[in-house]
């Protein structure tokens, strides 16, 4: 079935003119000089300064015995002005390193930041989280796992991270999204994913390790 909708143009349309280095260091900022078609015809010139901070992978991990997810807390600077505690429940996310598929970094990184092995990787979707200044992608996973009864203590210290991992029921998560308690935008995607997909997923047993 075709897509109900097509953009009206297409990356040939834009035209680069000038991409400016503003900043280098663990993220990148350039100032882009460019033009693209109007709707009603004409072009447009604009200007934007775009964050460079590379493609990033988050994985939802779900035990389908258990009925559990698996989430992590930790704090967050960009959080800071936004809300009384910086420390957030997400999903095991990662940078993609050169040379990595976004399955290599769901399987490390879940590694570093919970010490569980993913069993089966099921793809959720890919998205722009700010695509107005910042042009990094996140895939989404859903991992089925044989989680653990608790949590415990991850992360890098190289890496300033200092990571607790939690294990909740399927139920009381998809609540922690409805009361807002859940504010990051890859964990609302995957939870309300599992939600929908709850029932085919739920028991199945599908990816433990044995």
């Amino acid at each position: 079935m075709a897509p109900v909708w097509q953009p009206a143009f297409n990356l040939t349309d834009v035209r680069l003119e000038q991409d400016e280095p503003l900043y280098q260091g663990f993220f990148r900022l350039h100032r882009l000089t460019l033009s693209h078609p109007r709707f009603e015809g004409g072009r447009v010139r604009i200007q934007r300064e775009l964050l460079d901070r590379g493609d990033a992978v988050c994985v939802l991990l779900y035990d389908p015995i258990r009925d559990a997810v698996v989430l992590v807390e930790q704090f967050r600077a960009g959080a800071l002005t936004k809300t009384d505690a910086p420390w957030l429940l997400e999903l095991v996310a990662g940078i993609v390193e050169p040379g990595e598929s976004p399955e290599d970094v769901a399987r490390r990184e879940s590694i570093e930041e919970s010490g569980i092995e993913l069993g089966e990787l099921i793809p959720i979707t890919g998205y722009l989280p700010s695509p107005g200044g910042c042009d990094e992608w996140i895939e989404l996973f859903c991992a089925l796992v044989d989680a653990p009864e608790s949590g415990g203590v991850f992360g890098l210290d190289e890496e300033g991270e200092d990571i607790k991992v939690h294990v909740i029921p399927a139920i009381e998560a998809f609540a922690l999204v409805q009361q807002r308690v859940v504010n990051n935008a890859a964990a609302i995607i995957a939870l309300q994913w599992l939600q929908l997909n709850h029932d085919r997923l739920k028991g199945s047993g599908v990816g433990h390790e044995t």
